[in-house]
C-alpha cells in the first residue's frame, strides 16, 4: 500500500463492537478490516457501473 491518510469517522458503539469482534476472529487490525470492507464496497459499485475509479488491490 502507498501513502496513507487518516480519516476520523463516528460509529455506533454496537457496530464498533461487531467490527472489533470480526477483526479479532480474523486476527486483523480494525483498520485493515475497514479498508478491506471499503475496497469490496467500491468494487461492487464499479461492477454495477455506479462508480468509475481505481483502487489498489
Amino acid at each position: 500500500m502507498g501513502k496513507s491518510s487518516r480519516v476520523l469517522i463516528s460509529l455506533p458503539d454496537k457496530f464498533l463492537d461487531e467490527i472489533d469482534k470480526v477483526a479479532d476472529d480474523e486476527q486483523r487490525s480494525r483498520s485493515e478490516l475497514i479498508r478491506e470492507a471499503l475496497r469490496q464496497y467500491i468494487r461492487n459499485l464499479e461492477s454495477v457501473g455506479r462508480f468509475r475509479g481505481s483502487i489498489e488491490a
